[in-house]
């Protein structure tokens, strides 16, 4: 099989998967408004891969032959962790970590359970040996496979089985020939844009909700699936010059609906097993692995945000005030540090098996520090910007009347650039910082990982306890225990 190309990507996208967006149908969402951008942007990270002189940075060889993206391969030692992650750069540099989803993504993810295939076994052989077949079928195909892991937002205070609709998916029957699911998952982000879905439950479950312990991955346009699409960005925006990034990389998100959806056995890898639903996300690598991606990517991100902080700084004519070279410094730490924890992940990895591992307690101090740096970047950029990016012409359109453009040279004054180059900076940190678009974005890096709590449990759960207490006990032993209690009694 060829190296999957864009054109490829967008033809597997024309299979009348059903998507409902503003009170319509969407008919094709490689040329719908609301989504043809980043569509377009995911189809050039396939033929960025395809490009002969990108082959061997961003693609390797599978057992049967085929020729598909770094991100399916199990890495078995510390040097194929770094081929992948500098494969995941060269995609997320394509669009400067916007794309929080990218097909990468999961198939990280997938990689991650698959080297857990043992430990899947030990539940039950058979669902084990049926995502075994599919993550072979998924990565010999380079599929766009995304997910949806969490239950739709009701009385968070009660478990799936107790909320006062019965809306969370779940199984409702079984035959010889495999399941029938009903119900709702949240949070899809990119399932308009995906080949395939991948649904299971990260949430917490009791004893006796087995009906909604299940794992399987079912084509997007599968029967009884639906996708009720948020609000397109990429929609809304004027020109691509007044938003770079929402007009390129609005990768959607959507609430996905199960409705009576049959999914073969061959496509079931968990079902009724509330320990097994656990056990495919903490008891394998999947929840590190798929999460160590997330952190590459957001080390891309934070790189643009730093050279875009330093190029609003440089049009306001304030790069070299000694206040403004110190918030810089700080943004250039803060980033340096996330790419160090990246390699740190690496470096201190582990062995799983016959496969190399990033560490488990880094991934989560990272995850725990970025969760709370991001806003925090964000907003230090802002203080940079002022009001330079809100004293903008309203569009491009304003450009191109001639008296108009006057004014606007007259009043768009930098020491660096033309008016066109100062307006064109700000716009791009609007749509970075302060846009719709860019509102989702802090959303989403602040809790696409879980809460916070969930995240400081994760940290609480894998650091060294043992180890750091025992430095403390070790200080503690070097000066004897004084016996003053027992002198004072005697006297």
């Amino acid at each position: 099989m060829p190296i999957r190309n864009g054109a490829a990507y967008l033809a597997a996208l024309k299979d009348g998967r059903r998507i409902h967006l503003d009170g319509r149908r969407v008919a094709d969402v490689t040329a719908d408004p609301a989504y043809r951008g980043t569509v377009a942007s995911f189809a050039r990270l396939y033929d960025f891969q395809a490009a002969p002189e990108n082959r061997d940075l961003m693609t390797f060889e599978t057992p049967t032959g085929a020729r598909v993206n770094r991100a399916w391969h199990l890495p078995q030692s510390p040097d194929d962790l770094v081929r992948r992650r500098r494969a995941i750069e060269a995609w997320s540099a394509l669009n400067f970590g916007w794309l929080g989803r990218s097909p990468d993504h999961l198939a990280t993810a997938l990689s991650g359970l698959m080297m857990g295939h043992d430990v899947m076994a030990q539940h039950d052989v058979r669902r084990a040996a049926a995502f075994r077949d599919y993550f072979a079928y998924a990565r010999d195909r380079d599929l766009f496979v995304t997910y949806v892991i969490q239950n739709p937002q009701a009385d968070k205070s009660k478990s799936a089985s107790s909320q006062a609709r019965d809306l969370v998916l779940h199984a409702v029957d079984e035959d010889a020939d495999g399941i029938t699911v009903s119900g709702a998952k949240m949070l899809g982000t990119s399932s308009v844009m995906a080949d395939e879905i991948f649904v299971g439950n990260i949430q917490p479950l009791k004893a006796g909700e087995g009906a909604y312990a299940l794992s399987f991955a079912m084509p997007m346009a599968t029967p009884g699936i639906v996708l009720l699409s948020r609000r397109s960005y990429e929609a809304g925006v004027t020109t691509a010059w007044d938003y770079p990034l929402s007009s390129r990389f609005d990768e959607n998100d959507a609430v996905v609906v199960f409705d009576q959806v049959k999914v073969p056995w061959e496509r079931v890898f968990v079902h009724g097993d509330v320990d097994a639903a656990r056990t495919q996300w903490h008891g394998t690598p999947t929840h590190v692995y798929q999460n160590y991606q997330s952190q590459i990517r957001l080390a891309v991100k934070l790189r643009f945000l730093v050279g875009l902080a330093r190029r609003i700084a440089e049009v306001n004519g304030s790069a070299g005030m000694p206040q403004i070279e110190g918030t810089l410094a700080r943004l250039a730490v803060e980033a340096s540090i996330v790419e160090g924890m990246v390699a740190g992940m690496e470096a201190a990895g582990r062995r799983f098996g016959p496969y190399w591992v990033p560490s488990a307690h880094l991934l989560y101090a990272a995850q725990t520090y970025t969760q709370e740096l991001y806003p925090r970047f964000v907003n230090t950029i802002r203080d940079l910007a002022g009001g330079g990016v809100i004293m903008l012409p309203s569009s491009l359109r304003d450009l191109e009347d001639p008296e108009i453009r006057a004014l606007i040279e007259a009043t768009q004054v930098s020491s660096v650039t033309d008016a066109v180059g100062r307006v064109g900076v700000m716009k791009l940190a609007w749509d970075a910082l302060g846009s719709e678009f860019a509102s989702r974005h802090v959303q989403y890096e602040m809790f696409y990982a879980g809460a916070p709590y969930v995240n400081h449990a994760n940290m609480n759960r894998t650091y060294d306890w043992a180890g750091a207490t025992a430095f403390a006990d070790a200080a503690l032993a070097l000066s004897p225990r004084p016996d003053w209690p027992a002198r004072a009694a005697a006297e």
